[in-house]
């Protein structure tokens, strides 16, 4: 039985970023210019938007801060530790000070 609960705790593994860290859900890289040029797959432009998918206690509980969940923001991937889940999803633990800007409509 004990195997039991052990697989299911697996099946749910979450991340959750300690201290001044967010993790960030990045964007597909683009394959295609603004230009309509495709670009082969052995060339990369690196994108650094994406979608916030936690924030650490730190920051949550600081309103000095106005980062949430699921905001859109540029970051700095310089420092970004990547998270390795499955190949499709890129996520990565970011410092505070690396999240550059936020996306907000108006």
């Amino acid at each position: 039985m004990a195997d039991r609960t052990k697989s299911s705790k697996e099946k749910f593994e979450t991340v959750e970023p300690l201290g001044k860290r967010v993790l960030i859900r990045k964007d597909e890289d683009k394959k295609v210019t603004k230009g309509g040029i495709e670009l082969p797959d052995s060339v990369e432009i690196p994108t650094i938007s994406g979608r916030i998918v936690a924030i650490s206690t730190q920051i949550d509980n600081d309103e000095d801060f106005p980062i949430r969940q699921y905001d859109r923001v540029l970051f700095n991937p310089k420092n970004a530790i990547p998270v390795e889940f499955d190949a499709d999803n890129y996520l990565y633990v970011v410092p505070l000070e690396d999240v550059v800007a936020i996306f907000r409509s108006k």
